[in-house]
């Protein structure tokens, strides 16, 4: 018999994919420079040239066995070490290469810290608006997530609520700073209020809770705002990291594990990963994808067009009425609908093949997500469609 828990799973599909192949298939009838699809954070912006440059020098001046064969099972040492020392250049840490992982992406990053500080039976917090993915990241290891409701009028931890749920299952906290869906960054106080709640804890119960800190987006933070790097402020800190919004290289699936060199056991997780990679294939990621990135850590791509077009949507969204908290950074987006049905705000939406993600998945129902990563010529069109639908749907002009 086929396993049935990942058969029930199909019956639940993730509606930001959902919503991506209908704009995919609605462009092939009218042009998909008529389609405003706002669903997938896919990165909209090329890498750096160094990259691909890199690539290029790898693949005609190296030796074809080290570039192509296996990478070990931790990763290729050379980089572990360049990602470290660039880690403590930058945020003042003092990483050595023992302390990195490498995974294929942010994904593999948490599947994996998840795996090395929960058992079966343990509870996993997190907040909303969060990442739907996380449910499956978290509930198959055995352990069981839980989520606190969201703070609705800043989106930064509903602090009440969390110090309400926590008790002695719990073995981590899973936090996404600059946050997926709301494109909020836990600010400075947020996170030392959140690691004095946890050290607390820690010693009122006896035993380590890991703050697993997933950041693909920590580089696309907008001018002036607070984004505290989250390992400095809490020792059991796992930080969770992909190049995908970085260098804009979602397809090359590349990130890594940085385990906080004050946690418990720091120096063995990175080795539990690589055990862990035995069961579940998550294992040496791409020989020439590490060395490739390890020649532009201190690179990002032209990440300046995602506040552009954070500002013309914001914008447009308080002419018309919205209630929506300015993004700090990532390319989303996360207003509240005009109806308290979010699904169908979006439904109609989709009628001026606007698309636009509902909340309800996100743990924050009657909002939706909107992911900016788009031209931002196709974002200036939409603005006029955007006026259209709420005029026609709602009755609002600005």
């Amino acid at each position: 018999m086929i396993n049935q828990s990942y058969k029930q799973m199909l019956q639940k599909k993730s509606v930001i994919r959902e919503l991506s192949e209908y704009a995919t298939a609605r462009g092939k009838e009218i042009g998909y420079e008529n389609v405003f699809d706002y669903s997938l954070g896919n990165p909209s912006v090329p890498c750096p040239p160094d990259f691909n440059s890199t690539m290029i020098d790898l693949l005609q001046n190296s030796n074809p066995v080290t570039v192509h064969g296996y990478s070990p099972s931790l990763g290729i040492e050379s980089v572990r070490k360049s990602v470290a020392h660039s880690l403590n250049d930058r945020f003042g840490m003092n990483y050595e290469s023992k302390h990195i992982f490498m995974t294929s992406g942010a994904a593999g990053a948490v599947a994996h810290a998840l795996r090395c500080v929960t058992q079966p039976g343990d509870e996993v917090i997190t907040f909303a608006p969060y990442f739907p993915e996380y449910n499956p990241y978290v509930n198959q290891t055995g352990a069981v997530l839980k989520v606190v409701p969201a703070n609705t009028e800043n989106f930064q931890i509903n602090f009440e609520a969390f110090e309400a749920m926590l008790n002695e299952k719990v073995a981590a906290v899973l936090i996404n700073t600059p946050n997926n869906p709301s494109g909020i960054v836990y600010s400075t106080e947020t996170i030392t209020r959140l690691a004095d709640i946890l050290r607390r804890k820690q010693e009122e119960y006896g035993h380590d809770i890991f703050l697993i800190s997933d950041e693909p987006y920590r580089e696309i933070v907008f001018d002036g705002v607070d984004s505290p790097y989250v390992s400095k402020f809490y020792s059991n800190t796992l930080s969770c990291y992909s190049y995908s919004k970085s260098l804009s290289l979602p397809g090359e699936r590349i990130g890594y594990i940085a385990v906080n060199p004050s946690a418990t056991d720091a120096d063995i997780i990175a080795v539990m990963c690589g055990q862990i990679s035995r069961g579940i294939g998550h294992n040496c990621p791409p020989s020439i994808i590490q060395l490739a990135v390890s020649q532009v850590l201190e690179q990002t791509s032209d990440l300046s067009v995602y506040e552009t077009n954070m500002n013309l949507i914001y914008n447009k969204l308080v002419e018309l009425g919205f209630t929506v908290v300015k993004p700090g950074g990532t390319f989303y987006i996360f207003p509240k609908a005009l109806e308290d049905d979010a699904k169908a705000f979006c439904m109609k939406a989709k009628n001026y093949d606007l698309i636009l993600v509902p909340s309800d998945d996100f743990g924050c129902p009657g909002y939706f997500r909107m992911a900016y990563c788009i031209d931002t010529e196709k974002v200036e069109r939409s603005l006029a469609v955007l006026e259209k639908f709420v005029r026609e749907e709602y009755g609002i002009n600005k």
